[in-house]
């Protein structure tokens, strides 16, 4: 059986290296031609900035266009802009060529349905089995070849919504650092804080190809929580490669991850009589203090499986508007399809102007139970198939599950997007935790050489 091409947000991989090469591109374009292209005879395709955007994008519209679909060239944009334009082009579906928070070298592809979703399981299933099966075909057409049309999509869409949250001046007198990770926010997320009445200082805005998430953005916070204290800034935000996953930082520089945001949400929506379904979701990677402290606000806590769309599904299976990662992606659905730092950040920030309090006397909003997290990256996802399907870890496994029933949680889980086993184990007590992580990690170290 061929390892899956598709993970928990597409596609993704090494730029030039199988599954992310020309070729493949032309093909994967031909077949979604086929498969979803098939009423508007039309697609949009966005990016971000790094260096193999202009080979995919490329490789993309040569498929297409050949099979007599045409582009709709949206640029380098931020992935919640994508996914909330989408629905207005008259397009069948739509992708994102982005990695998100990965290095320059690594790239990948977002399938988008035409109504502004992530293609469903159902979907790319369909989908690699075609792929499995395609040979090479010769039933082009003459007469029908497909166009590329760029299309003005940056500030002036971005603007629009945000108008519905907050006026010209909304955020005066606030000092904020801004960090764009040199990514699709670059030419966005200064100009909105600018425009909302915001000092601030921007930081990592200016992408190169080569720079995106280097030492910066929301996996790489010190510079940031740096600036802020040399400053005697506010608070520091900081956003990822495509603008999705927001991280940000008190005035000391503490740095406050997804859960602390969505705990700060869910506060204030139910605070302000936003909060739908009287619901918030997080994921069953989101800390255990986390549900108890929503639940403490009287608001009914979901969990679903770890992936932004599952977190999107969960919402609305339930009706709720609030959703989010502890990685960073926050759902705010009645403004966005997708997870959206910008706007996640300009709720939050006019919260704490609205409380008149400095941010390290908000945040940490509750107090995480004990923790102990481990990211075991390897050469290729075979290994790890081998390695989750081994008798004596999976041993391990259920016998550290049988200890923390009732009180704490293990968690084993391969990446969506990497060669990565995420392991993550909780309790109360904190003792517990560190003994259980070294058990597990000796468990598995006898089998990942």
């Amino acid at each position: 059986m061929s390892e899956k091409l598709f993970g928990t947000d597409g596609i993704r991989g090494i730029a030039n290296q199988y599954p992310l090469t020309a070729n493949f591109c032309f093909k994967l374009a031909v077949i979604l031609s086929h498969l979803f292209c098939t009423k508007q005879h039309k697609i949009a395709i966005a990016r971000d900035p790094r260096i193999s955007k202009d080979m995919l994008f490329c490789s993309l519209c040569a498929g297409f266009t050949a099979k007599g679909i045409d582009v709709l060239d949206l640029g380098i944009i931020p992935t919640p802009l994508c996914t909330t334009l989408i629905p207005t082009l008259n397009v069948d579906m739509g992708i994102m060529i982005t990695a998100s928070h990965n290095h320059y070298h690594d790239n990948g592809l977002k399938l988008i349905a035409a109504n502004g979703d992530k293609f469903s399981d159902s979907q790319t299933t369909i989908l690699e089995e075609k792929m499995s099966a395609y040979e090479y075909e010769s039933d082009y057409d003459e007469n029908k070849i497909g166009k590329i049309i760029p299309v003005e999509a940056g500030l002036k869409n971005y603007l629009q919504t945000i108008q519905k949250l907050a006026s010209s001046e909304a955020l005066s007198n606030m000092n904020i650092v801004v960090d764009s990770a040199n990514g699709a926010m670059s030419a966005i997320l200064p100009k909105v804080f600018k425009s909302l009445g915001a000092n601030i200082i921007s930081l990592a805005d200016t992408p190169d190809g080569y720079n995106i998430n280097q030492d910066c953005g929301s996996q790489h916070t010190e510079i940031l929580c740096k600036t802020v204290i040399e400053n005697h800034y506010d608070l520091g935000i900081a956003v990822d490669g495509d603008g999705d996953r927001i991280i940000i930082c008190d005035e000391n520089g503490n740095r406050l991850d997804g859960d602390q945001i969505i705990a700060y949400l869910s506060s204030y929506f139910k605070r302000h009589n936003l909060l739908k379904g009287n619901t918030v979701v997080a994921t069953i990677y989101s800390n255990l203090g986390l549900g108890k402290y929503i639940r403490s606000l009287g608001i009914d806590y979901q969990t679903s499986a770890v992936g932004e769309r599952y977190v999107i599904e969960k919402m609305r299976q339930t009706g709720s508007n609030l959703g989010g990662e502890e990685s960073g992606h926050m759902v705010l659905s009645d403004y966005s399809h997708t997870g959206d730092a910008l706007l996640t950040a300009i709720v939050v920030c006019l919260g704490i102007k609205e409380s008149g309090k400095k941010v390290s006397e908000i945040f940490p909003v509750f107090t995480p139970f004990p923790s102990c997290s481990k990211n075991l990256r390897f050469a290729d996802k075979t290994i790890i198939s081998h390695i989750l399907e081994n008798e004596e870890i999976q041993n391990c496994i259920a016998e550290i599950k049988k200890q923390l029933e009732g009180h704490g949680v293990v968690l084993v889980r391969k990446s969506g997007t990497e060669p990565v086993i995420r392991l993550k184990i909780e309790d109360e007590n904190a003792d517990l935790v560190q003994h259980n992580i070294e058990k597990l990690l000796n468990c598995i170290n006898k089998y990942s050489i």
